[in-house]
């Protein structure tokens, strides 16, 4: 007898039981929309090549093609607050500086003197200056990239000034993020977003601030480390202690267009790996006992399931309520599936957003310089500004190298740092069997990995490759 998978059409299969939307439309509120319409597309079950993460010439491909013609997050609207604060962004071997300029305007620049190349500010750094001097032979342009000193200025006639202006990357922000793009003729950002900002419209990013930030190298490279975070299909292995409350094989995927792909991902409903059957107040206790992220503490774990409620919908209460008073804010407008599921959008080519009030992250994957063979994690946490509109200062990067655990990140939940020790133990270990599989490539699931799929066809496009 033919498996069930094999008698559907390609990509048609999926986990026995209720669907992700309809699991969302039983919780018995009302959700945007977009989060009960799947959004699935078929692309294809060829195997993806190996090289693709290990090979030199591919990683240079990506230099030439990729970072210097796509529009990439640099840095929180936060980190240049007011006129004079810069930062230092860097990817692969080029540098570029941001800078927020006396009319409130932000600006990008490669970072490197018109004179003899030495880098206008060191790499990695950020802060405040009044202008924009190198320091090897005192070259200064002001914040808008105006030339406006040269040392022994007799010596330079051949100079003009209008010529020697600091040469301006594109640049445009969503919801409180930076982006930049090398490309002059790139198309414009609103264009990359695809459907964020609709989707993120009860969730406005740039009313958050950095609460915690955490950058970690990793032994692999960038593109498997950003698939890592693609899919729930590891869960049950290399999670098994979330099982119980996590629904991970009956994920939802969604495809919108090249540069956008999401997956909802439900809490509060059992893994249907699970044989056996739970009442909702056994899922709500274990939720309970797992805690609540980033250290907000849970003042009562006698919560009861009243009759005809269920787990999830006593649970979403509790944390809009318990994050409420911890924020200063209200979220009683929130659906259940908006406070606790983990909702993960993907916006090519690096960074990942959730949007929930239960995870409340963003990740970005960069190469580390021009290894291929490794990859810089950058993980923040964002917190709502208060309803009283203070908000606080961006919280300073937290630095871990390869070897290190996230347990050593102070304040950092011990169970969220067990689970990112997790997702990135397996990385060293994948990037080192690419290299030695006598296979040519990796066999991808056809909708549980539809959008690692995804990104390698619109890196593709930005390669030149069919």
């Amino acid at each position: 007898m033919n498996h069930p998978a094999e008698i559907l059409p390609p990509g048609a299969a999926r986990c026995p039981g209720p669907s992700t939307a309809e699991i969302i439309r039983a919780d018995g509120d009302q959700p945007p929309a977009h989060l009960t319409e799947p959004s699935y597309q078929f692309l294809g079950d060829a195997d993806i090549a190996y090289a693709r993460y290990t090979s030199r010439a591919f990683h240079q491909l990506e230099k030439d093609k990729l970072w210097t013609k796509v529009w990439q997050w640099a840095c929180r609207e936060d980190d240049i607050p007011g006129p004079g604060d810069y930062f230092v962004y860097e990817i692969t071997d080029k540098s570029v500086i941001i800078v927020r300029t006396e009319s409130g305007a932000i600006k990008a620049y490669p970072n490197a003197c018109l004179h003899r190349g030495t880098q206008l500010k060191p790499a990695g750094s950020a802060g405040r200056s009044k202008n924009l001097r190198c320091p090897f032979h005192g070259f200064t342009w002001t914040l808008d990239g105006a030339l406006s000193d040269v040392p022994c200025r007799w010596d330079f006639p051949h100079i003009r000034d209008e010529d020697f202006h600091l040469p301006a990357l594109k640049v445009d922000t969503w919801g409180g993020f930076v982006f930049i793009n090398f490309d002059q003729d790139a198309p414009p950002l609103a264009e990359h977003l695809g459907v964020l900002p609709e989707h993120f419209a009860n969730w406005d990013l740039g009313a958050k601030f950095t609460a915690r930030h955490v950058r970690k190298l990793l032994p692999a490279n960038w593109k498997a480390c950003l698939e890592a975070f693609l899919e729930s299909y590891h869960v049950l292995e290399t999670h098994p202690q979330g099982v119980l409350t996590v629904g991970d094989a009956n994920s939802q995927y969604d495809i919108y267009g090249d540069s956008v792909s999401r997956f909802v991902h439900l809490v509060g409903y059992p893994s249907p790996h699970l044989k056996e059957t739970f009442t909702q107040q056994q899922l709500l206790d274990a939720l309970l006992g797992e805690g609540v992220v980033e250290g907000i503490a849970d003042e009562d774990t006698r919560l009861r399931v009243p009759p005809g409620g269920t787990a999830r919908q006593v649970f979403a209460q509790h944390l809009q309520q318990l994050f409420g008073k911890a924020y200063g804010k209200d979220f009683s407008h929130l659906s259940v599936s908006e406070t606790i599921d983990a909702i993960e959008y993907c916006l090519f080519p690096n960074t990942c957003l959730f949007p929930s009030l239960l995870f409340p992250m963003v990740y970005r994957f960069r190469p580390n310089g021009d290894d291929p063979d490794s990859c810089i994690f950058d993980l923040l946490f964002l917190q709502p500004v208060p309803d009283s509109g203070v908000r606080s200062d961006p919280a300073e990067v937290i630095e871990l190298d390869f070897e290190q655990s996230f347990h050593e990140v102070p304040g950092f939940d011990p169970g969220l740092a067990t689970i990112y020790d997790q997702d990135t133990g397996n990385l060293g270990g994948q990037q080192r069997g690419f290299k030695s599989s006598t296979k040519p490539g990796q066999t991808l699931g056809n909708y549980q990995e539809v959008r690692l799929r995804q990104l390698h066809q619109t890196l593709d496009k930005f390669l030149g490759k069919k």
